[in-house]
């Protein structure tokens, strides 16, 4: 089966491509506070005992939780070639590259969001809104408005939109529930605008919880259900009895682009986290472990002594960095987050990205056929300075190329080696000198004109030259490559 995005676009389903406390620094205080918007612990479940429970309506819930979902409507500008001869290059040469223009073209994509404060501020996926030009939502009661992007989060495909004329607008900021008090079983409500026919209410239980390998982002850490979602439902909320906030649905796993009973969810414990950041105007700073984990399978179980395959299995180490420090090592077994079990490294990753900055965690290691447990700082990752980014403009070969230099978070966010030296493309700017020559997002240049490249200077000096040969040493998937193209 093959995963789907959730967002409609032109009548289609494009098929999905692409997962920390979250510290933030104030700006512009919430008119309502976000610490408000926490759900309490809910009380124990219950079977129902009779007829009249069974035949219980959902009309409340849905009637307390409509208004605060959304339909998110966002417009993107597409170049669309007027020849299919266009991308020949035999035609291009031969007739010339002008007689073969691209002609922009505006297309639509369709989406939800959850209201998460009273000012006016969405919370979405961020695929809803990506290479967006306007941004508009609709309330359930009919009055349209028009958003700004806030925050694009591609490590947990989020984003966050604000109003960005409320007026006196006050709107109905849905409350969060802590989702990691689900359970297998528990019945949920889905909401969103599926197929651009208006909000859709659905009904299911929640199937499974921490489904991984359902997307690729860095938090793969999702709640499964088998409530009817469908294009169009991304961003949308999933929302358990009480009327609060479990998740975002994200995704689901079909063949034919329409709903098998099988969706997937950002936990609101995630979520909440984007949204906070987003309430306040913050910067989003994520926790830092410090090292390269691997699943623990059969064999390596047995290896260790351990009854069953479970837990986090470090295979290194960043030098210095927050897992070094505390004392961890290449083949230690983490197997709990402050009590709560791990079975792979998306839910070690996933429940440390949930833990405030400066906050001490207790994780329990298996080290030597014996468990300890560790106090671990969570610590974030080396702040960006100002100089390990450069970018390229003028004359160059190079111009519209930026890039920053690697450190040890970065070279493991690229799953690079610690070691790794150079400094890596972060964007390549549409039609520039750079997009012309071929270099791509996450090329790691090594060396110009056997100049290493081991700083961000050291490529802005370089690269700002006018020479007449260039001799560019890269890395690309894996593979080192020389190329020589002229200045």
């Amino acid at each position: 089966m093959r995963m789907r995005t959730l967002w409609l676009a032109a009548g289609t389903v494009m098929v999905l491509a692409i997962g920390g406390t979250l510290a933030f620094s104030p700006w512009n205080a919430p008119s309502v506070a976000q610490a408000e918007l926490v759900a309490p612990v809910p009380a124990a479940r219950q079977v129902p005992e009779s007829d009249a429970q069974i035949k219980l309506s959902f009309a409340p819930v849905v009637r307390a939780v409509a208004p605060s979902v959304v339909n998110v409507y966002a417009t993107r500008v597409e170049q669309r070639a007027v020849s299919p001869f266009a991308s020949d290059p035999f035609f291009s040469r031969f007739f010339g590259e002008g007689q073969f223009q691209s002609r922009p073209r505006e297309s639509r994509a369709l989406g939800s969001g959850v209201i998460v404060d009273a000012g006016g501020v969405i919370l979405t996926n961020r695929h809803v809104i990506e290479g967006a030009t306007d941004v508009r939502i609709a309330l359930a009661d009919g009055r349209e408005f028009a958003v700004d992007v806030v925050i694009e989060d591609a490590q947990t495909d989020l984003a966050v939109l604000r109003v960005r004329q409320p007026g006196d607008t006050t709107f109905p900021a849905i409350t969060f529930a802590d989702s990691d008090a689900l359970l297998v079983g528990d019945l949920v409500l889905a909401i969103g605008n599926p197929f651009g026919v208006g909000q859709t209410v659905t009904s299911g239980i929640v199937s499974a919880l921490a489904r991984t390998g359902v997307e690729s982002s860095d938090y793969e850490f999702f709640i499964q259900t088998d409530a009817a979602i469908n294009p169009g439902n991304s961003g949308g909320a999933l929302v358990d009895l009480d009327g609060h906030l479990v998740g975002i649905n994200t995704a689901i796993y079909s063949q034919s682009g329409g709903s098998v009973g099988i969706g997937f969810a950002i936990p609101a414990n995630m979520a909440r986290l984007v949204a906070d950041a987003g309430v306040t105007g913050g910067e989003i700073v994520r926790p830092w472990f410090g090292a390269k984990m691997q699943a623990v399978t059969a064999d390596i179980a047995t290896s260790l002594g351990m009854t069953a395959p479970h837990g986090a299995l470090i295979a290194e180490v960043a030098p210095d960095g927050p897992a070094a420090r505390a004392g961890f090592a290449a083949g230690d077994v983490i197997l709990s987050v402050d009590g709560v079990a791990v079975d792979d490294p998306s839910a070690f990753n996933f429940r440390l990205a949930t833990k405030p900055i400066g906050a001490v965690t207790r994780l329990e290691r298996l080290r030597g056929g014996a468990s300890e447990a560790i106090a671990f700082t969570v610590e974030p990752a080396p702040a960006r300075a100002d100089d390990m980014l450069a970018t390229i403009s003028g004359n160059s070969r190079f111009a519209g190329t930026s890039v920053r230099q690697l450190d040890a978070a970065l070279a493991e966010a690229k799953d690079l080696p610690y070691s790794a030296t150079g400094v890596i493309i972060t964007a390549i700017a549409p039609g520039s000198p750079a997009e012309r020559m071929g270099l791509r997002v996450d090329d790691v240049i090594l060396a110009l004109n056997d100049i290493p490249m081991d700083t961000a200077s050291a490529f802005a000096d370089t690269a700002s030259q006018r020479v007449r040969t260039w001799q560019i040493i890269l890395q690309r998937d894996g593979r080192v490559t020389r190329s020589i193209v002229s200045g």
